[in-house]
């Protein structure tokens, strides 16, 4: 088996996960009102309300899941000495990880659950600011090709044209208000009006 079909496979799947986590996020949206904006509690939630489950959500998952697989895979449950940078690292990946997503909790509410919009920024931007770290990074020992930067001007302009182009569905139209639409024609029978 290709040594890099693995990788990319876990790749695909974490872009499918998280592909469907904006849409998941945007079913979790506070109603709005009937001025259009979102109801605030006691009526609503904030953005919030949802985020505190995501977090449980990623606790369990990945300690159970890391337990789990570390043992699988013969590791030792110790965290001092030299494991110590796992720990240290792995608590700053965990502390970007769920502050992108309140940031991402929080652009969904704040669109009204809008992914087409949300999504292709969070993934478009999420390549480019990789791309800058890595160069950042390197910069000492590397020679940056200007086809970088091109691709990342490639990625804005990607970004817009999906955004732009996903189908958005049908717009609903509102229901009439029944109430104040009576019609009082005085040769109009009971009979012959649907509303009485």
């Amino acid at each position: 088996m290709n040594k890099m079909l693995i990788p990319i496979l876990f790749a695909l799947g974490t872009a499918a996960f998280w592909g469907c986590y904006g849409p998941a996020i945007g079913n979790a949206q506070t109603p709005r009102g009937l001025d259009g904006r979102p109801m605030l509690p006691p009526e609503g939630w904030t953005p919030f309300k949802p985020y505190v489950f995501i977090g449980i959500a990623y606790l369990v998952i990945a300690i159970a899941g890391g337990l789990v697989m570390m043992k699988v895979k013969g590791d030792t449950f110790s965290y001092s000495g030299a494991h110590f940078a796992t720990a240290k690292w792995g608590f700053l990946a965990g502390t970007l990880g769920a502050g992108g997503a309140l940031c991402l909790t929080t652009a969904m509410m704040t669109s009204r659950g809008n992914a087409l919009l949300v999504m292709p920024i969070v993934f478009g931007g999420a390549v480019s600011i990789t791309a800058l770290v890595s160069v950042l990074r390197l910069h000492a020992a590397t020679v940056v090709s200007p086809m970088l930067w091109i691709g990342m001007l490639v990625t804005v302009f990607g970004v817009i044209i999906v955004a732009r182009n996903t189908p958005h569905g049908h717009v609903v139209p509102a229901k009439p208000d029944v109430s104040n639409a009576v019609e009082t024609d005085p040769h109009r029978t009971a009979a012959e009006d649907p509303l009485t």
